[in-house]
Parts: structure tokens; C-alpha cells; sequence
């Protein structure tokens, strides 16, 4: 029993370590922007009666969004983690069944016809859900699911929306090219309320973490899993539409954002190990960070004006994705 307390204590340290950097990520974002406000006026207009500018910058303008940029990341981070263990592919992300793809074509008609950002999100959020009933239903087929059939018709059915989006691109004018640009390359400026975000980020987990031991298992196979008393196709089928579901709620509020939910739940298999009562709320906390640093130097690099966030999480995605490789390059001894 001994090995088992310092394993505990490492991850209740990994959690809390976690826990300090996104409240530190917020504060940063809230004090970081075209407008530098001390940490003293932000604590006195989240936590006092401040009223000022500042205050109304802070509640109103960076709270919201700061928010909404956390739960995104955190949904693209925990959709990641479910997804590797489901397909057994540590290649897998959030946006590998097309599901991306779906709510790039939803959103993109609604802006090509000038419809207005609760159209967008409609838009998107409806493209995503068709898109994850269209991989289920062809990836099952004659009622047969394996890993490789479903990777398979994600990639298809991505590949269709993303020519589905350039034909779009390709005939829009200009006046609304640059929104549907920044839309494809992630952005958390129309991302408005984060209530909505932080609930289905709360729910996935709360649904996903009573089944970590299970996950665990299915992680070493069907068989062994089987054997062992998981109900293996309910467990994969639940497994597919929480990552949907947590896929589709974040490209809806913030766009197609790149990476997070590939490296991040890499990182956190390297600093705790693969048990899912573990990665779980750590990817959850480390890719909400992620997201938040990302925008917050998307706001801040050459303000005042903006860079797409998805821009930049694939600035740090690639390099970190890079080193990981050819760290598992290297011969073990």
C-alpha cells in the first residue's frame, strides 16, 4: 500500500499546482490588455463597490470573456482526453471526427448570409450535432463500431466541411471575409456569456469522472476491459457524444481553436501518468489555462488591436507537439 500515498500525493500536488496557475491565468487576463489595470483595482471591481471605468472594463468586458476562454479550453482539453482513449490514438483531438467541421459549416453560412452572432453560434452548435449523428450513424453501420471505422468516417465527413468551407470562402464577399476568417482561426471576441460554457464544462466532468476506473481499463483494450465487467459499448458510446458534446460547445463559443485538446492531455500523461481520476480535472485545468494565456496574449501582442487566438495555441502547440515526438523518438534504455 505504501507505493500507492506518494502517487496520491503527486497527483493532489499536479491538481493543486493546476489549480494555482488558472487562478493566476485569470488574474493575468484581467489585468493584461490594450489598457493595463493593477490587480489591486481588478480585486477591488470583482470583490467591492468600485465603480468606474475600470471596474466596468473588468466586469463587463475581460471577466466574460476570460471565463468563457477557461471553459473552452477545458472542454477542447477534457473532448482530447476522452478521444485518445476511445480511438486508443494519442494522434486523436477533439476535432478528428469533424465534428469541427460541421459547426465551421453552420457558422459560416450564417455569416455569408449576414445573419448575426446568435445565428453563428445557432449555426454552429446545429452543424456540429449533425455532424457527430452523421459520423455515429455511418460509422456503425451494420451495427459494428471499431476504433478505425470511426476514425475513418471523422476524417471523411472533416474532409467534406472543410471543402464545404472553402466553397463558401471562395464566393463570400469581402465585406465579411475577415469574420469568417477569424472564426476559422478561433476567436473569443463574440464570446459572450460563459454560463452556458462552464455548466456543460462542470457536467462533462461530473459525468466522466465516476466512469475513470472503467476508462482506465478500456485504455487497455476492449477485451481486457470486457473481461473485467465495463459494458464496453455503452462505455464508448457515452464516451462519443460527451467529447462531442464538449466539442461542439466550445467551437460554437470561440471558433475552431487548434491543439489544445491534442498536447494538452500529452503534457499531463508525462507529469501524472495516465489514470483518468487524474487527467480528467488536471487536462481540464491545464487546458482552460492554456486557452487563457493564449488570449490573453492574442489581446495584448499589438494592441489594441487583436490576433486570432488559434494563432497562437498553434504557435505553442507546434513546438511542444515537435518536442514530444522526438522526445518519443529517442532509444530507451
Amino acid at each position: 500500500m505504501t507505493p500507492a500515498i506518494p502517487a496520491r500525493r503527486r497527483a493532489f500536488f499536479i491538481v493543486g499546482a493546476l489549480l494555482a496557475v488558472s487562478l493566476a491565468s485569470l488574474a493575468i487576463a484581467l489585468c493584461v490588455g490594450s489598457v493595463t489595470i493593477p490587480l489591486a483595482d481588478v480585486v477591488s471591481a470583482l470583490f467591492g463597490a468600485a465603480d468606474n471605468t475600470s471596474s466596468e472594463v473588468v466586469r463587463s468586458l475581460r471577466l466574460p470573456r476570460a471565463l468563457a476562454g477557461f471553459a473552452c479550453g477545458g472542454l477542447l482539453a477534457l473532448a482530447g482526453a476522452l478521444l485518445q482513449v476511445l480511438l486508443r490514438n494519442p494522434l486523436a483531438d477533439p476535432y478528428v471526427l469533424g465534428i469541427s467541421g460541421g459547426a465551421g459549416i453552420g457558422a459560416m453560412l450564417a455569416i455569408l448570409f449576414g445573419l448575426g452572432a446568435v445565428s453563428v453560434n445557432a449555426g454552429a452548435f446545429l452543424g456540429a450535432f449533425a455532424a457527430m449523428l452523421v459520423v455515429f450513424g455511418l460509422a456503425r453501420g451494420d451495427g459494428s463500431w471499431t476504433q478505425t471505422r470511426l476514425l475513418l468516417t471523422g476524417v471523411i465527413v472533416a474532409a467534406g466541411c472543410g471543402a464545404g468551407v472553402a466553397l463558401m470562402l471562395s464566393i463570400a464577399p469581402d465585406n465579411r471575409l475577415r469574420g469568417m476568417l477569424f472564426w476559422l482561426m478561433g476567436d473569443l471576441s463574440q464570446s459572450g456569456e460563459p454560463h452556458l460554457a462552464l455548466g456543460v464544462l462542470a457536467a462533462v466532468l461530473v459525468c466522466a469522472f465516476p466512469f475513470a476506473r472503467e476508462l482506465n481499463l478500456l485504455s487497455r483494450g476492449d477485451a481486457l476491459a470486457q473481461t473485467l465487467g465495463v459494458r464496453v459499448a455503452f462505455l464508448r458510446r457515452g464516451v462519443y457524444f460527451t467529447a462531442s458534446l464538449a466539442t461542439a460547445t466550445a467551437v460554437t463559443l470561440a471558433g475552431s481553436i487548434g491543439f489544445v485538446g491534442l498536447i494538452v492531455p500529452h503534457l499531463i500523461r508525462l507529469a501524472a501518468g495516465n489514470d483518468q481520476r487524474v487527467l480528467l480535472p488536471a487536462s481540464a485545468l491545464a487546458g482552460g489555462s492554456l486557452l487563457l494565456i493564449a488570449d490573453t496574449l492574442a489581446r495584448a501582442v499589438i494592441a489594441p488591436q487583436q490576433l486570432p487566438v488559434g494563432v497562437l495555441t498553434a504557435l505553442i502547440g507546434v513546438p511542444v507537439f515537435l518536442f514530444l515526438l522526438a522526445r518519443d523518438a529517442r532509444p530507451k534504455h
